[in-house]
């Protein structure tokens, strides 16, 4: 993969092996030449990503809404800046930039940009990986959530498939590369019968 985006809050959280997670996760990008494309941010999770990238002179592409470019937000050191008008647009240009996607703790704007991609590759819009980084059980409660609304019927058993979880970023990576999309037209036949 040449380049992932990765998803993450815009604020730290209140424990440091998050922040951990986001150092770890840039210095793999680097070491295996991935670029990223992020939400263009110099703050929070988003901010300490693409610095561990920037530190090590990799490549990192920022994608931000217009309504969002301020000083105090913007990273001004990026590879490359693209300022869109719109959340929504932000993501079409993400997903067009990439292979992949990862995604990290964040708030109710990281879990909208994982399920828009979990959505487009449900729906075979696109059929890249997606990964959760789940350090320190982070996604346990959305991914019991998900095992609910399997069990109710409300999405399709092998829909699980269409995201990879791991606690550790070198798990996470080797199941991203190892991926194999789900055969095309067979989650859109069974939705519509």
């Amino acid at each position: 993969m040449k380049r992932i985006v990765v998803f993450c809050g815009s604020s730290l959280g209140y424990k440091a092996v998050y922040k951990d997670a986001a150092i770890a996760l840039g210095n793999y990008f680097v070491h295996h030449q991935i670029g990223l494309v992020y939400g263009g941010g110099k703050i929070g999770m988003m901010g300490v990503l693409a610095d561990a990238i920037l530190e090590q002179k990799g490549e990192v592409v920022g994608v931000i809404p217009k309504l969002l470019k301020k000083e105090e937000v913007v990273h001004p050191k990026v590879s490359e800046m693209i300022v869109c008008k719109t959340m929504s647009e932000r993501k079409v240009i993400m997903s067009q930039l990439v292979e992949g996607y990862i995604t990290l703790p964040g708030g109710f704007g990281t879990l909208d940009e994982l399920f828009e991609a979990l959505t487009l590759n449900q729906l075979q819009i696109e059929q890249k990986p997606i990964g959760l980084l789940n350090i320190n059980g982070f996604f346990d409660g959305i991914l019991t959530q998900i095992g609910h609304m399997i069990a109710e019927g409300y999405i399709k058993p092998e829909h699980k498939k269409l995201f990879l979880v791991a606690n550790s970023v070198e798990t996470l990576m080797e199941k991203m590369h190892q991926y194999i999309p789900l055969e095309k037209n067979s989650i859109i036949q069974k939705v519509v019968r």
